[in-house]
């Protein structure tokens, strides 16, 4: 059997329709498949390639770490550098923003995002003593049952009931419906810019009376910044461009350099809640793995020593001179976190389809399947860009 049929086989399948591309190595921008054929990768793994795959100083991390050890113990028992280091420099990024507030300095190391909104929800509910947890419609927030009960879709909830009680949508950016946070409120679990939705921006007040609202009910707020953080938006994390810092930090994707991990960060306090009634209060074995953490403080010092995130702004704004088509209805962004708007799912599959036969793969939303996914790694030189967008034009073109 060939690889295709194995992998149509044996691996677990999610849709009838995989995109079954077959690829042998990747480097930088690029993903090349059996023959070599290059593809430009716009969506960076959804989101995760930040620093381009196989970065050289990732690469370099990864090897110098698996020389030393791999997996010891299960988490918070021992002292491990790479995680020790990566939370150190994750609680730095975060110290300049936090104002009067208690900075976020105490880091939980997860597997994945899904995993971090699940040790959110637990630590919000554990500290506040509270039942409810407002996310918001069209929100995605991961797969397993805590996270899905988040979820503002119910065709992705409904043959999965019953799901966590007391949950409550709100509408993302929606000042109105801030009301409907209440001293029963234990968190608010909202991405700073609505990724699945198809990259909706709020108003930068919207974020401060958000904070002001949860402050007045005892309520944590809970930032996922599982896809717009690590300098895909301009700047570090997204919410320093909004004025209102978190109580709690989910992160992710973009974090590992390729690597699988993830974290929730709050401060002292409130993590500490974990410690007692009961005793490990939340445990995972393979949480923050130490080559994992390795790539991911080299991704760190990447993005920081090359300042990847003060050219997100200008490579944007060159993706979006050129890619002007009567049929693009619009393009939404924040920063390298973008949204190409089509009249609907029938014009742009096509596009989508055709583009990757010419060697530029994007994707669209989950609940937004009218725009197509654009999110590049950072180090998409603007050369590069210029191609993409000619072949995204091309496509369109050959409707």
């Amino acid at each position: 059997m060939t690889q295709r049929e194995l992998f149509l086989k044996n691996v677990a399948q999610t849709s009838d329709f995989p995109l079954a591309l077959e690829i042998e190595r990747a480097e930088g921008l690029y993903l090349y498949g059996k023959n070599g054929k290059p593809y430009m990768d716009l969506i960076s793994g959804i989101g995760v390639s930040n620093v381009g795959h196989r970065h050289p100083k990732v690469v370099e991390a990864i090897k110098n770490q698996v020389d030393k050890y791999l997996h010891l113990m299960v988490y918070g028992e021992y002292v491990q550098t790479p995680q020790v280091q990566l939370a150190a420099a994750l609680a730095e990024t975060l110290k300049a923003s936090a104002g009067e507030r208690a900075p976020l300095d105490n880091v939980y190391f997860t597997n994945s995002g899904t995993e971090a909104i699940e040790g959110a929800m637990k630590l919000a509910k554990r500290y506040t003593n509270k039942p409810e947890i407002i996310s918001c419609y069209n929100a995605y927030h991961g797969a397993t049952q805590g996270a899905l009960s988040l979820s503002g879709s119910e065709n992705f909830k409904r043959n999965f009931r019953p799901l966590l009680p007391m949950m409550r949508n709100i509408r993302h950016g929606n000042f109105d419906d801030i009301t409907h946070i209440t001293t029963q409120t234990a968190a608010v679990i909202i991405e700073v810019i609505a990724g699945e939705a198809g990259v909706r921006v709020p108003d930068k007040a919207y974020f401060k009376a958000l904070r002001a609202r949860c402050d007045e009910t005892g309520t944590l707020l809970v930032f996922d910044e599982i896809q717009s953080g690590f300098g895909r938006t301009g700047t570090f994390w997204a919410f320093e461009q909004f004025g209102a810092y978190p109580d709690i930090l989910t992160t992710a994707k973009g974090m590992g350099g390729g690597m699988p991990i993830g974290a929730f960060i709050a401060n002292h306090e409130v993590m500490g809640v974990f410690k007692n009634n009961p005793i490990l209060g939340h445990i995972t074995t393979f949480g923050g793995h130490p080559v994992s953490a390795a790539a991911s403080l080299a991704t760190l010092q990447v993005i920081q020593s090359e300042k990847l995130y003060e050219y997100v702004t200008p490579k944007a704004d060159l993706i979006k001179s050129l890619l002007v088509h009567p049929i693009i209805r619009e393009v939404r962004n924040q920063g390298l976190m973008m949204a190409v708007e089509f009249e609907n799912f029938d014009v742009l599959k096509p596009v989508i389809d055709r583009a990757i036969e010419k060697g530029v793969i994007t994707d669209w939303f989950l609940f937004c399947d009218n725009s197509m996914r654009i999110a590049p790694p950072l180090i998409i030189s603007d050369e590069e860009i210029r191609k993409a967008c000619q072949i995204l034009l091309e496509s369109i073109d050959a409707l």
